[in-house]
């Protein structure tokens, strides 16, 4: 600190207990006055009680000529943090003008807000965090923290939930793990085992199965697939682009406004700054250009004359039959439908952003920006206005594995309408036209994996429930093109596969099949119309001959 002269500035005290002993400690002659630098440590007056409390200089800047300081009080919570003007600091252990006590009497006055000193919680702490969306608590990471409206909030991830559940959490909500935050409606102690659940590390847990129980490939596969465990990286998305920010992304953008739909995001999408930024995002839904403000996408659609996707329409529903206006069923869809091939090296804007999109509802999703080597299938209803996306499915141009599908995404306000099974059918009925079975490539989604396996089930029972005697697993393979592995897994699960001298064999009488089918819930479904495709497998570049 350092010192400079305003005779008279510094006479005239208050009274206050504390005046003479300021003076004495640094003010010689009486006159001096202390200029402040950042990072001393000060006894201020605060202004929310009217008493010394030690502090220390985060920022100064000057005001109508006069020197202001934004103080940081070290007993107390960041959220009273406050700019004070020079005559309500003095030196550590000297108390300012105007106190209303001796500092070192006051008591420790770590948080008003809650009457006890307030815990400070790092990143990658665990946590215990009530959520919004059941007011219980949770076992919880850490994984980013903001200051807003003077008060610490975090971004928290729910060990025992999806990430799509992630939010930002106040002060109060969070408590150190292993104890009840304020307000909870139980306590966590109480609350199941659910980490294996996360990670799929310790499936052997006494809260999980049977510890006795020999894990096997087939059982840890068996349980990850229950419990909708994710798979390592390694497991699919082979050749995309990774994030290189880690896997643990704070959701950036909260609300993405799309054609009359206004939808709430689940995960982080890297979309670029200053758009990244931003609390809602405007996104056309015919080029899927995306806006900070509705004014910019208003003015880019009046501009707009071509109101499709950048591709081939290969595919048109079947118009309903004659006489019969409001027939709806089997291929025949309300409103009409129309599927587009994009290729992703001719239209690369345009599926980029795509893939930004998705990555909004997606959670691992690895592919962006390198989208030369696949092609999109992009499903869309079709009105008088034009061309609305719905979903969409992506699928590599040369696979050397049977991959038949990359990425699969309905849109959240188009779900539960049958899109997800009619894009997977697509998908198969691609691969029939190939003349090879096909496979999505892995890891799976939670609501993926939900989806395959629902239409695998009906797919293979209607299948069983028309054949007559024995069947192999090949025919079977044959007749839909699903892959073998995915038939044994799908049998196995329903009971209708045997294991047999090294061979699964299918046993399934019609009452069985029926059974099963009656299972299934009656859903509304969009069927393909072969009849409607027009669409011929990609012929390969011939291979060019050496000089």
């Amino acid at each position: 600190m350092a010192l400079d002269e305003d005779a008279g500035r510094r006479g005239g005290g208050s009274g206050a207990a504390g005046t003479s002993t300021s003076r004495g400690n640094g003010a010689p002659n009486g006159g001096a006055r202390y200029q402040f630098e950042i990072g001393n440590k000060v006894s201020c007056i605060t202004s929310f009680d009217g008493t010394a409390h030690p502090a220390e200089v985060l920022e100064k800047k000057t005001e109508r000529c006069a020197t202001v300081y934004y103080v940081h009080y070290l007993d107390c919570d960041k959220r009273l943090d406050e700019w004070a003007s020079h005559d309500k600091l003095a030196p550590y252990n000297a108390t300012p003008r105007h106190s209303l006590g001796r500092h070192d009497t006051l008591p420790n006055l770590g948080s008003l807000a809650s009457g006890t000193p307030q815990l400070q919680f790092e990143i990658g702490n665990k946590v215990s965090c009530i959520t919004s969306f059941d007011g219980t608590a949770h076992p919880a990471e850490v994984l980013e923290k903001k200051t807003e409206r003077c008060a610490t909030v975090y971004y928290v991830h729910y060990l025992d939930c999806d990430k799509r559940l992630d939010e930002w959490a106040s002060h109060d909500k969070l408590a150190p793990y292993n104890a009840t935050p304020r307000h909870s409606l139980g306590r966590h102690d109480t609350l199941p085992n659910l980490g294996s659940l996360a990670s799929g590390s310790d499936l052997l847990s006494p809260n999980g199965v049977d510890a006795n129980m020999k894990v096997t490939r087939r059982f840890k596969r068996k349980f990850e697939e229950a419990n909708h465990v994710v798979a390592d990286d390694h497991g699919g998305d082979g050749g995309h682009e990774k994030d290189g920010h880690g896997a643990n992304r704070v959701k950036n953008v909260q609300v993405v406004e799309f054609g009359r739909f206004e939808m709430d995001t689940w995960y982080y999408s890297p979309y670029p700054d200053p758009y990244a930024l931003q609390h809602k995002l405007y996104v056309c839904e015919y080029t899927l250009k995306y806006f900070r403000k509705k004014r910019t996408l208003i003015r880019h659609l009046a501009k707009l004359d071509i109101r499709h996707p950048p591709g081939d329409e290969i595919y048109r529903s079947p118009p309903p039959p004659l006489g019969q206006p409001n027939y709806v069923g089997g291929a025949v869809a309300s409103p009409p439908i129309s599927v587009f091939e994009v290729d992703g090296k001719k239209a690369k804007v345009y599926c980029q952003n795509l893939c930004l999109l998705s990555k909004l509802f997606l959670d691992h999703k690895t592919l962006y920006y390198d989208v030369d080597p696949f092609l999109f299938y992009v499903l869309c209803e079709r009105d008088a206005a034009g061309y609305h996306l719905v979903g969409y499915f992506s699928k590599e141009k040369a696979c050397m594995e049977e991959y038949n599908l990359a990425c699969i995404l309905t849109l959240p306000c188009y779900q539960r309408r049958g899109y997800g099974k009619l894009l997977i059918a697509f998908a198969y009925e691609l691969s029939r036209r190939e003349g090879r079975v096909g496979t999505p490539e892995r890891p799976l989604s939670d609501l993926g994996l939900v989806s395959f396996r629902s239409y695998w089930t009906r797919v293979l029972l209607e299948q069983l429930r028309s054949v007559k005697g024995d069947v192999s697993i090949k025919e079977v393979s044959d007749a839909t093109m699903i892959r073998p592995q995915d038939i044994v897994d799908t049998l196995q699960s329903l009971g209708m596969i045997k294991y047999w001298k090294g061979s699964h064999l299918i046993h399934a009488d019609p009452k069985t099949v029926q059974e099963h089918l009656a299972k299934i819930p009656s859903q509304l479904g969009i069927d393909v119309d072969p009849a409607c495709l027009h669409w011929q497998p990609l012929q390969a570049a011939p291979a060019r001959k050496r000089p």
